[in-house]
């Protein structure tokens, strides 16, 4: 994970440390690849919900979010998939780097005259204005091509939000489609671009595995677009 910020001003480099921290501190918490995360020991039964969200209300707020993933997306997004026998289990990766992205874009956004930007496992955020010769330009985000890594298939210029992609280059063989509880068959990737990377996460999983006319519900939202590679 990165965050490319502006060092100029006292407050820039304890704003980023807090960020890598609390990016450290939700991949402890929510990965389930971690025997000892909070999600692993809900996913085994050594905690329930009730008393995994008493210990870090976080937790509470991640589910809750989920829950909402699944009815904006129609079920495409779930946060219960099956395990290799078939057990349904808390698994909210779909969502929660996003999620984590996004408590950065609140940090960094008190940093007024500069521009930040975000990349955690492919997924980006930016924001802010630069102060100084670059002004309001746009970042330029690059979509890897999915059947040749080592090229960038498309540019994305956006200015303000965020940019989440999910599909077979990097580590596609967790995707699972919930309606039949089997990896997706198709190949390529997806990418959404908006002004939330938190649901720029949910709606790129949701779109990848989920029908094609599913891409309808997102582009109805105002300032939304989906690159389909």
């Amino acid at each position: 994970m990165s965050v490319a910020h502006d060092p100029r001003g006292p407050r820039s480099p304890p704003l980023v440390g807090e960020c890598l921290a609390d990016l450290q501190w939700v991949d402890e918490v929510f990965s389930p690849y971690r025997p000892g995360s909070a999600v692993s020991r809900l996913r085994r039964g050594d905690l329930t919900v009730r008393q995994a969200a008493a210990i870090r209300p976080e937790i509470a707020e991640v589910i809750d979010l989920c829950q909402e993933a699944t009815r904006r997306t129609g079920g495409a997004f779930s946060w219960l998939l099956p395990d290799d026998r078939g057990r349904l289990l808390i698994d909210p990766t779909g969502l929660v780097k996003g999620w984590a992205i996004a408590r950065c874009v609140e940090r960094l956004e008190t940093l007024r005259g500069h521009a930040y930007c975000v990349n955690v496992g492919g997924d980006v955020a930016v924001g802010g204005v630069d102060g100084g010769v670059d002004g309001d330009r746009p970042w330029q985000i690059g979509l890897q091509d999915p059947r040749d890594p080592g090229r960038v298939a498309e540019v994305v210029a956006i200015r303000q939000g965020g940019v989440a992609t999910s599909g077979t280059t990097a580590r596609g063989a967790h995707l699972i489609d919930p309606s039949t509880g089997a990896r997706p068959a198709r190949r390529g990737s997806v990418s959404v671009v908006g002004p939330s990377i938190l649901w720029a996460d949910v709606w790129a999983t949701a779109l990848f595995v989920g029908a094609p006319a599913l891409a309808d519900a997102a582009l109805a939202q105002d300032a939304w677009e989906v690159i389909r590679l």
